[in-house]
């Protein structure tokens, strides 16, 4: 009785008890789903031992790895072996023969680093009409053969022998520009194996952004060259930091996926740890009249904290090839501006009244001022109180929309006026990883959709994509797999699909119960989604 009810409320279907599975999976269906596709019941056979790829097009380096990485993740070694792949395969009316060759057309030279508004569209044919008992990928752009490579990964079907592919043809571009994946090194350090398996995972579900927060209050582990002291006495140990030559290794993983690190340096507030290797930076709170020994924000009455930002972020700018970089700007507390008198007095001499949020409007300007004349003339990414505090931000500037999680009006309202008035802008507040819940809870996710708010066609199309965020608080390198993934696969079919496509949870559930066993069989322990088993269990 409560197992039938338990269906009925999932809204799924299938049994729970007699060795069934609350839901069937798919077989060879693609997560996230392609924007068009025909697929017929005839079919190709796929023998590892013969098949190869052949590069028809431009070739780079990021093509080279990433054939030779798909050859291993259509074809693991354990499943290899065992295959009986010389073997002719069993003929029926629809065998069209064996693929023996998958043609890579890059139309194209390759570009160097991913960036936003990279194309990634992309197209595969099977056996199609016009080249009977051919293959390719065929795509303008390394990224969008990237993601065809991944999607023909996902309809190669194994059997006992063999692989099969169905007769298909595949054309298939992204919703969304801006995919993006946000980690929290701060509260818990994540070694660097972990962050790659996230950037594999990513690549995995076409996810493009990987956002690194990557200091914070509790932990300072990005060693800067300029500024040593900033990591040797703000990180949780000397062991617990990422030198430049991590950083250089993360974005180049990154790079060969088609992944673009997004790094976020948050301030003026979140920056406790910076305090201790950079005297001077942080506000002295006071008590009774007196320095109690706590400090707050960033000063920002200090002209030399200025000098520090421009040296810090030009060393940071130059590390992280994207033209953004994350400033943060969330989650200022004001108290301990309110208590120093040094900084009354500045605000009383530079007519600075009313709310402190003037005050930081005064460092956020001045910051914003100095990222836009750095070498590189990057442009940044702020959290929304910067844009609702009325900072004067560049046109260019996109403003990430991250509260009200539980308040859908109030983050779609957000997103109104933040269109309405010209900015470009990502949304990460209904998916918030890092809030867990007993039973099914990536409903949620799949039901938000980053242009559902009452706003003009034109404001909709500022809307670059969303974030699905993984906050550290309670996460390290112990629970990061599981707990982000498949939820955070949800999240990447909502921005790479079609909205027309993707609002049943009811079709989705089949397709991601198969897209979880995918994952497990390719090594990853992703969490169960519901009462079921996969065959990749077993191993």
């Amino acid at each position: 009785m409560c197992a039938a009810w338990m269906v009925m409320v999932l809204g799924v279907v299938g049994m729970v008890w007699g060795g069934y599975p609350m839901v069937t999976p798919t077989v060879g269906q693609i997560w996230p789903r392609p924007q068009m596709m025909e697929s017929r019941d005839t079919y190709m056979v796929v023998r590892p031992d013969t098949f190869s790829f052949k590069t028809v097009g431009f070739d780079c380096d990021i093509l080279q790895e990433a054939l030779k990485r798909y050859i291993s993740i259509m074809f693991p070694t354990s499943r290899s072996s065992k295959a009986e792949n010389n073997q002719p395969w069993r003929k029926d009316q629809d065998f069209q023969g064996y693929l023996d060759e998958l043609q890579i057309n890059l139309l194209t030279a390759c570009q160097d680093n991913p960036q936003q508004h990279m194309d990634e569209q992309y197209e595969i044919k099977i056996d199609s009409p016009d080249a009977p008992g051919e293959g390719a990928i065929i795509s303008h752009s390394i990224w969008g053969i990237l993601r065809g490579l991944e999607t023909f990964s996902q309809i190669l079907i194994p059997d006992a022998s063999a692989y099969y592919v169905n007769s298909t043809q595949i054309r298939d571009y992204p919703r969304f520009t801006h995919r993006g994946l946000m980690l929290d090194t701060a509260r818990h350090y994540l070694p660097l194996a972990k962050i790659k398996e996230s950037l594999d995972l990513m690549a995995m579900n076409k996810l493009n952004v990987f956002h690194w927060h990557i200091v914070d209050d509790q932990s300072f582990p990005y060693v800067s060259t300029a500024f040593p002291d900033l990591s040797k006495l703000g990180a949780y140990s000397p062991a617990h930091v990422y030198s430049a030559e991590d950083v250089a290794e993360v974005v180049e993983y990154a790079r060969l996926r088609g992944i673009r690190v997004l790094p976020e340096f948050d301030t003026p507030g979140h920056t406790q740890s910076w305090g201790p290797g950079q005297p001077g930076l942080l506000t002295p709170c006071y008590s009774n009249s007196a320095p109690d020994g706590t400090f707050g924000p960033i000063d920002p009455t200090n002209t030399n904290n200025y000098d520090f930002l421009k040296t810090f972020f030009t060393e940071v700018t130059g590390r992280f090839p994207d033209h953004y970089v994350h400033l943060g700007g969330d989650e200022v507390s004001f108290s301990c501006w309110k208590s120093n008198p040094n900084i009354t007095a500045f605000m009383a001499e530079h007519n600075i009244t009313g709310d402190y949020s003037k005050l930081e409007e005064v460092y956020i300007t001045k910051l914003l001022d100095i990222i836009a004349n750095l070498p590189k003339k990057n442009g940044y990414l702020v959290w929304q109180e910067v844009f609702d505090n009325g900072v004067d931000i560049a046109n260019d500037t996109v403003v990430h929309v991250w509260k009200n999680e539980n308040v859908p009006a109030a983050w779609k309202n957000e997103l109104n006026q933040v269109t309405s008035a010209g900015y470009n802008t990502v949304l990460s507040s209904c998916w918030y990883l890092n809030y867990i819940s007993y039973g099914v809870d990536w409903y949620k996710y799949y039901q938000c959709d980053p242009q559902d708010f009452d706003g003009t066609e034109s404001q909709k199309q500022l809307v670059l994509g969303g974030e699905a965020c993984m906050w550290g608080e309670y996460v390290d390198r112990t629970n990061l797999i599981p707990r982000t993934w498949p939820r955070a696969a949800v999240v990447a079919e909502k921005l790479w699909s079609s909205s027309a496509h993707t609002n049943s949870t009811d079709e989705a559930s089949p397709r991601l119960e198969e897209h979880r066993c995918r994952l497990l069989a390719r090594g990853y322990d992703v969490e169960p989604l519901w009462p079921s088993f996969c065959s990749a269990d077993l191993n």
